[in-house]
């Protein structure tokens, strides 16, 4: 955790241990933190959600708690979904007087701030909220190289999908299913998109009326053949095996052995989308679709920041959050999703921070 001393001081650096919910609260109430933003591994997203309603603070976090595949029917039914620890403390949090504004990066974040903007200026009746996200990039020498953690990208790839609809409310299916092809914009062209768990379809439903909601993902055949390698060797395991007199983790071993996706920047090339396909009928009464989307050229974002394309658009978003809470444009308490929020204040913010965003019609 991090913190700026008053105007005039310098920014200092503490460590903290954010699995220990106590240390982080005391740190919180010692330095007098108003705001604390989560870039954690989403398995310590309870632990700092609960020390923000301790020390009474406003909460931001870029990945939900984490979900449970239900005991006899993964793959009809949910079990412990994402987010649903989070949701659970709403009304503690709304008693507190204190924000959580949870799933605020890209995705989660972005497109759940697209369907807010859809919702309340395109469409009078939306049939489909579909987040479609894909990609061109490639890292040179490398033909498996995930641009940001192993580790949520065989969470959220294998775990069950979630898809949620209005006459069923949310049920899972297979990993991997449904397939479709779906052309991105700007160059990165056609991708097989296939479902995969995110929190959007557990986010959008409850702000943003809709027939349905989904979550594709352009992973390409390659990604998922090594996705499915890893699982039937056990390799995507987080349960300990011994090796000689060494109790490891399969999950560790594998992202021990990948390089560090924020350091990839140099040798990547290429661009990420993050959008949402949206279906139904226009505010004019006629049938319509569109497609909303931000990309990100890694090219552009090493030369400006510094920072490979993933990691500098999931980090903008919070960012310009941040901003539109401090001065007070967008306010609240509970456990809110960024759908609960006015969308124009900020798609203004992040074109003026020199990334625009874009829509197609069509889809």
């Amino acid at each position: 955790m991090s913190y700026a001393d008053p105007p005039g001081g310098c920014r200092r650096r503490r460590r903290v241990d954010a699995s220990d919910e106590a240390a982080v609260a005391a740190l919180i109430a010692e330095h007098g933190v108003t705001a604390l933003l989560n870039a954690t591994d989403p398995r310590l997203v309870m632990p700092l959600f609960r020390a923000c309603l301790a020390a009474g603070v406003t909460y931001l976090d870029m990945a939900m708690s984490m979900s449970l595949p239900h005991a006899t029917a993964p793959y009809t039914q949910p079990g412990v979904k994402l987010g649903d620890e989070q949701f659970a403390l709403d009304d503690a949090f709304r008693e507190a007087g204190v924000l959580a504004l949870v799933g605020m990066g890209v995705e989660p974040g972005l497109s759940d701030v697209f369907a807010r903007f859809a919702a309340d200026h395109l469409f009078s009746v939306i049939d489909e909220l579909g987040v479609r996200d894909g990609s061109d990039l490639r890292v040179e020498g490398r033909g498996f190289a995930p641009p940001f953690s192993i580790r949520t990208l065989i969470e959220e790839c294998l775990n069950p999908p979630v898809v949620w609809e209005r006459e069923r409310g949310w049920f899972t299916t297979e990993p991997f299913s449904e397939p479709e092809v779906f052309d991105f914009p700007e160059g990165i062209g056609p991708l097989e998109c296939v479902n995969v768990e995110h929190e959007e379809v557990l986010l959008m439903p409850r702000w943003v009326d809709a027939k349905r909601v989904t979550f594709t993902y352009g992973l390409g055949e390659q990604v998922i053949a090594v996705l499915r390698t890893l699982h039937e060797l056990g390799l995507s395991s987080t349960v300990p095996v011994r090796v000689g007199d060494v109790a490891v983790s399969p999950r560790e071993v594998v992202a021990a052995c990948l390089p560090d996706p924020a350091g990839l920047g140099h040798t990547m090339t290429g661009r990420t989308c993050a959008g949402l396909w949206v279906s139904g009928v226009g505010v004019d009464g006629e049938p319509r679709e569109v497609y909303l989307y931000h990309v990100v050229d890694n090219a552009w974002s090493m030369r400006e920041y510094g920072c490979q394309a993933v990691v500098w658009q999931t980090a903008v978003n919070p960012v310009v959050a941040l901003e539109l809470l401090a001065t007070g444009v967008w306010s609240g308490r509970g456990v809110p999703g960024p759908e609960a929020f006015d969308a124009v204040p900020f798609l203004d913010l992040l074109t003026a921070y020199g990334s625009p965003w874009g829509m197609r019609e069509g889809g």
